[in-house]
C-alpha cells in the first residue's frame, strides 16, 4: 500500500501508561490481519490481559510498551490465522471478511457508560476495502503478517521478524510474495472511478434491484461478474459463487420476490459505496461491491448474523 494507515509507533515513549492509548492502533492491525472485528477485539483483549498480568516492575522495564503490545498482538494473530484456516475448511459455504460500517469519528475505550464498538476504532482506507481483504485471505499466515505490517503499517522487517519468528530476510521474501499475489489480482488499467461515480453506480443497482429489472441489472454488471454470499450455515445463502451477469440478476430478483418488504439502504461498506438490506428494521445483508470502469465486477453479500453485529443498530452509515 502506498500510504500507511497508521504512522507506526514511537519507541521514545518511556512510560507503561502509554499502553492504554495503543488500543486503536492494535484494533486497526488485528482487523486487517484477521478480517474479523470479533476476532480482532478478542486478540487485543488477550494482548492487554498479558500486559496487565505482568508485575509493575516488569512493565516499567519494557523500553517501548507500544512495540511490546504490537509483538504480542501480532503473535496472537499469527496463531489465530493458522487455526482459522482449519476452521474455514469446515465453514458452511463461502467465507467473506466481516464488513465494516463507516465511522465519522473515533470512539475509544468506554463511552456513555458502555463499551464502544470495535468498528469505531478501525480506520477506513484502501487497506480495508473488501477486494483487498479477500486477497489477504489467499495468503499464508506468515505472508499476511509480513505484508500487512510492512506494506500497510510500515513496520521494519527486523521488528516483523520478532513477531513472525523468521529472519528479516525471510520476512522480506514473504512480503514480496504477498505483494505478487496482490498484483496478480489487480484488473488491467481502466479509467479511475471516483467515489461519486461509484455511489451512482451502486444507486442505479439498488433501484434496478428494487424494480426487479433484470435487464437493467445485467447492464450494470460485468458479463463475467461474480457474487459471493456468506451465510455461515446460520441463514439461507447460496453456497457457491454465482457467476455471470444474467445469473446474478436472476438470483437477485428471485431473492427480492422471496422477501417482500425488504428495504435497501445506501451505506458505506469498508470505505466504499455499498448496500444494506433490512427486513422489518433488522439488518439481514450487507453488500460490498468491486467496480471496474462503469461495471460491477464482484458483489460480496454477508448474511451471517455473527458478522453483522456492527450493523445491528439502525441508522448507522
Amino acid at each position: 500500500m502506498g500510504t500507511p494507515s497508521e504512522s507506526g509507533h514511537d519507541r521514545s515513549e518511556p512510560s507503561p501508561s502509554v499502553a492504554v492509548g495503543e488500543r486503536r492502533r492494535l484494533i486497526n492491525i488485528c482487523y486487517r490481519l484477521l478480517g474479523s472485528l470479533t476476532e480482532a477485539e478478542d486478540a487485543v483483549q488477550e494482548t492487554y490481559a498479558r500486559w496487565y498480568a505482568m508485575p509493575q516492575p516488569q512493565q516499567e522495564a519494557v523500553e517501548s510498551p507500544a512495540a511490546w503490545l504490537t509483538t504480542v498482538a501480532g503473535r496472537i494473530c499469527l496463531d489465530l490465522l493458522g487455526s482459522a484456516r482449519v476452521r474455514r475448511e469446515r465453514y458452511v459455504g463461502e467465507w467473506v471478511p466481516e464488513p465494516l460500517p463507516k465511522r465519522t469519528e473515533w470512539i475509544d475505550g468506554w463511552t456513555g457508560g458502555g463499551r464502544a464498538d470495535p468498528a469505531d476504532r478501525v480506520t477506513l482506507d484502501e487497506s480495508v476495502n473488501m477486494a483487498f481483504l479477500v486477497v489477504l485471505e489467499s495468503m499464508t499466515p506468515a505472508e499476511r503478517v509480513a505484508f500487512v505490517l510492512h506494506d500497510v503499517f510500515r513496520y521494519p522487517f527486523p521488528e516483523i521478524a520478532e513477531i513472525a519468528g523468521r529472519t528479516p530476510a525471510a520476512c522480506r521474501q514473504l512480503a514480496s510474495s504477498a505483494r505478487r499475489r496482490v498484483g496478480a489480482t489487480q484488473a488491467p488499467t481502466v479509467p479511475a472511478v471516483g467515489q461519486a461515480e461509484q455511489a451512482g453506480l451502486v444507486r442505479d443497482f439498488k433501484e434496478a434491484w428494487e424494480a426487479r429489472n433484470i435487464r437493467a441489472l445485467v447492464g450494470l454488471l460485468d458479463p463475467d461478474a461474480t457474487m459471493t454470499a456468506d451465510g455461515g450455515g446460520l441463514v439461507g445463502a447460496v453456497l457457491r459463487p454465482v457467476e455471470g451477469s444474467a445469473r446474478i440478476a436472476q438470483y437477485l430478483v428471485h431473492i427480492a420476490d422471496k422477501a417482500p418488504g425488504l428495504t435497501l439502504l445506501e451505506r458505506t461498506v469498508n470505505g466504499r459505496p455499498g448496500l444494506v438490506a433490512q427486513h422489518t428494521g433488522i439488518t439481514v445483508t450487507v453488500a460490498a461491491f468491486n467496480l471496474t470502469g462503469n461495471r460491477i465486477t464482484h458483489i460480496w453479500a454477508v448474511r451471517n448474523p455473527e458478522k453483522l453485529r456492527a450493523w445491528t443498530e439502525t441508522g448507522r452509515s
